[in-house]
């Protein structure tokens, strides 16, 4: 399907950059900008909200700036994720914020995106939203979204139960606009494959999570590099909504996930055993698979490019110059 005009002509590869809690923050977000490929993050990585104000405003000049410095290269437009729910007293201030500064690409999440759609589409901006079932694609669609972003099993964080490939071609028999799919994929080849599925964009989320400019701490990246799909757990149990857990980070607070109570609405459980949700206890994807070192951005990118070409059956890239 047509691309909004956003991102025509504007990627090296068809890859958004997955905001992911703790992990975004604005070296990543402008390294794969820079790179060539879509950065957000969480609104809520900023605290408070005249953080979120700031970073706005650093980001948009450092991607100026850059776009001067290297008049011929590609470089994404940047977004940000809001979480819509109405539990989140910072969602009306920040989505102020957010129209101010006119962000061009708006990620919404945990809730229906509508107020969202109206203000972002005020001043031409681009809104997408998370799913993870055909009902809430149907909800988000009669909502305005330009955008659905399918986050199929396996992905990092809150994740869907439905298979990536039974997702998406569900939601394409009704869906005609842009469609995103997540849920394991680091590679070029895989995200060649989202597209022959009938997706337009791959959301690549654990892969950039194990990279020099993430700002996830040293041992949650080797953890990473470290694990294997047996390694995740995949569990309510701890925010109430099933995610994908890393089941080390589990072990060393001694938390035992099948003692805890089912989808319990408060953390004392876990602060018991000294441990913060997302802080401590790091979620990651299916990608663990095949994720074997932790390089830059630009390195990642470019090998992404260069395997997605391979993919395609095009020629290999040129050397990019930085």
């Amino acid at each position: 399907m047509p691309l909004p005009a956003l991102f025509r002509d504007a990627l090296r590869v068809p890859v958004i950059g997955s905001p992911m809690f703790l992990v975004s923050f604005p070296p990543l977000v402008t390294a794969l900008c820079k790179a060539g490929v879509v950065g957000t993050f969480p609104h809520v990585n900023a605290r408070p909200s005249a953080q979120l104000d700031a970073w706005l405003s650093d980001i948009a000049a450092e991607l100026v700036a850059h776009r001067a410095a290297h008049p011929g290269a590609v470089v994404a437009p940047h977004g940000v994720n809001l979480v819509v729910h109405k539990s989140n007293p910072r969602f009306e201030p920040d989505l102020d914020i957010v129209v101010q500064h006119r962000v061009p690409f708006v990620i919404t999440c945990l809730g229906h995106p509508g107020r969202v759609v109206d203000a972002v589409h005020s001043y031409g901006g681009t809104v997408f939203c998370d799913v993870t079932s055909a009902d809430h694609a149907r909800k988000s669609m009669d909502a305005g979204v330009d955008g659905l972003i399918c986050v199929g099993a396996g992905a990092g964080g809150h994740a869907s139960a439905q298979s990536s490939f039974s997702l998406v071609r569900e939601i394409r028999r009704f869906w005609e606009g842009c469609l995103v799919l997540g849920g394991a994929i680091n590679d070029g080849w895989q995200i060649r494959a989202a597209e022959v599925l009938g997706a337009d964009l791959a959301y690549v989320g654990t892969r950039f999570l194990a990279t020099q400019e993430s700002n996830a701490q040293a041992d949650y990246k080797q953890m990473v590099v470290d694990s294997t799909v047996a390694d995740l757990v995949y569990t309510d149990r701890l925010s109430g909504v099933h995610a994908n857990f890393l089941r080390a980070s589990l072990q060393r607070h001694g938390i035992d996930v099948s003692q805890l109570p089912p989808k319990r609405p408060d953390m004392s459980s876990l602060a018991d055993h000294g441990a913060k949700l997302w802080k401590d206890l790091w979620s990651a994807g299916h990608g663990v698979a095949t994720i074997d070192d932790v390089p830059t951005v630009a390195t990642l990118v470019d090998r992404m490019v260069d395997e997605y070409r391979q993919a395609c059956a095009l020629p290999p890239s040129p050397a990019v110059a930085r």
